[in-house]
Parts: C-alpha cells; sequence; structure tokens
C-alpha cells in the first residue's frame, strides 16, 4: 500500500495545528476507550506494514520486517488524565540539539492516514512552534535532533545529518472525535518527519526560555504555569509575577537572564517574587 498523492493536498493548510474543540460533544465521548482502540489499531498497522527501500510504508506481503520491529514507544503521555503511548522510527537520530516541548522545529513532513491517504505534506522548510501543533508532534519531534547547517558560496544553505523519522500518534494526541479537514474523527496518524534545526523559543521576550517557564506545575508544559494567576501562561506574560516590573527589567546583575536574580535570597527569583525586600 503506496503513498498516494490526493489532488486537493495543496488546499490544505498546516492541518497538524491544533484546534479548538467544541465541548457539546465531550459528554458522550469515552476517550479512554478510544484511546485503548488507537493503540490496538496502531500495533496492527506496525504488525502488518514495513518501510520499503524508497522510503514509503507498504503492506507486507512476502515476510518483509514489520515496522513493529523497528518503532521505540514513547510512555507516559498523560493528557486529561488518560495514558498514551506513541510510536516512533528513527532512521537518522540528528546530531545538534533536541527540542523541548516548547521550542520552534525547522521541519518539512509528509502526514498521512494510515490507509496510505496523504492529507498534508511541507517539502520546503517551515518552522513551527512546538506549543501551537498537535501533542503528538511536540512529544514526538523531542525524539528527534537537528542537523547541520551547511552554508554555500551564494549564501544559499541546507542541511545535514538531521533527525529524520516517522511519528505514528494515537486520535487522542491528534485531532480527537473531531477530525479535522480531511482527516476523519478518530483517526491515529503517521507522519514522515526531517528536524533540520531547533529553536530555544522565548515567546515573550522577557529573558526567560520558554522551557525555563515550567515553574508551577513541573511538567514539562509550559501552558498550565500562571505564576500571577492573569490567565496568562508565564511563557507569554511579560510580568510574570504581576508586580508591574516587567520579567526583563528584573535582572538585577544584567547578565541577561533574570532567573538567576534573587535579591533577598529565599529561592525564588525576583522576576517570579512579589516580596523582594
Amino acid at each position: 500500500m503506496k503513498i498516494k498523492n490526493l489532488f486537493f493536498i495543496l488546499a490544505i493548510t498546516l492541518v497538524i495545528f491544533s484546534c479548538k474543540k467544541d465541548d457539546n460533544n465531550i459528554e458522550t465521548f469515552d476517550e479512554a476507550a478510544q484511546a485503548l482502540l488507537d493503540d490496538e489499531t496502531l500495533i496492527d498497522y506496525l504488525q502488518t506494514h514495513y518501510l520499503n527501500d524508497d522510503g514509503g510504508i507498504w503492506t507486507i506481503k512476502n515476510g518483509e520486517t514489520p515496522l513493529i520491529d523497528q518503532v521505540q514507544v514513547q510512555n507516559g503521555i498523560v493528557k486529561n488524565d488518560i495514558s498514551y503511548k506513541l510510536y516512533y522510527l528513527t532512521q537518522q537520530e540528528g546530531v545538534t540539539d533536541s527540542p523541548y516541548r516548547s521550542d520552534s522545529v525547522l521541519t518539512t513532513y509528509t502526514g498521512m492516514l494510515l490507509d496510505s491517504t496523504v492529507f498534508d505534506s511541507r517539502s520546503t522548510l517551515t518552522w513551527f512552534s512546538l506549543t501551537g501543533v498537535i501533542d503528538g508532534w511536540s512529544y514526538g519531534f523531542t525524539n528527534f535532533k537537528g542537523g547541520n547547517k551547511v552554508l554555500n558560496e551564494d549564501e544559499s544553505f541546507y542541511y545535514e545529518n538531521q533527525g529524520k523519522g516517522m511519528l505514528f500518534i494515537p486520535s487522542g494526541l491528534a485531532y480527537g472525535n473531531f477530525g479535522q479537514s480531511f482527516i476523519p474523527a478518530n483517526a491515529p496518524l503517521v507522519f514522515q518527519i526531517t528536524l533540520n534545526a531547533v529553536n530555544q523559543s522565548d515567546d515573550d521576550h522577557d529573558g526567560v526560555l520558554n522551557f525555563l517557564e515550567d515553574v508551577v506545575i513541573i511538567d514539562g508544559n509550559v501552558k498550565n504555569d500562571d505564576t500571577d494567576g492573569d490567565l496568562i501562561p508565564n511563557y507569554l506574560d511579560a510580568d510574570d509575577d504581576g508586580d508591574g516590573i516587567l520579567t526583563k527589567d528584573e535582572d538585577a546583575n544584567g547578565d541577561g537572564n533574570p532567573a538567576n536574580d534573587d535579591t533577598d535570597n529565599d529561592g525564588i527569583p525576583d522576576y517570579l517574587d512579589t516580596d523582594k525586600i
């Protein structure tokens, strides 16, 4: 079963981005049961398909090595109190840095349904923030590293030794029972990805990198950290403690990093401390 290209693929824009759900359907949908079903479906897929020499995923017919013997399992992913497994296949690990779930990645990719229908593809290098995509991406990309940037004499560039592989994502870490565009509800997804480069993001430009703003609920998810309770996560909040002083202006020692300044030596950095004296 070879990858099928659809004529409408160019009409789809960034289907990997997470979207707001309609709460009206949540009450009647059993997410836990669907998570179990998705895992069974993915395991069956991985047992009956293999990676062909051309890079495509084909159905096993002549005893080829199944994907299940090549993938690794990323456990410990919990969403809405439900545990998920994400499967990934590493073709190249990469040689530089792995991203945090709050960083940005420079990537190319192809996204498919389990029947090999291609629903999205990007062949040009594109930056994505892992805070704004489906959970399967924000977790999955952390298993890879970026590559080396090579500059040509004409100032064009390319990457080599970059991370490359596949993500096999349950629907609960994608679009759940709502679907998206040409993606049906409750559809596990397959992504072929290349990780060319990683940017350690500072989305609010306050001098504290996103991944260092995971300080309230320390779980790798910066979206649930809100020190001053103003409903703005710290990684998007220019004044994390709500004291009227911008975080970037609480850098007492002037080294560009407010996270290591603690004027009253109480173990709380000034930018998170409303009582600094």
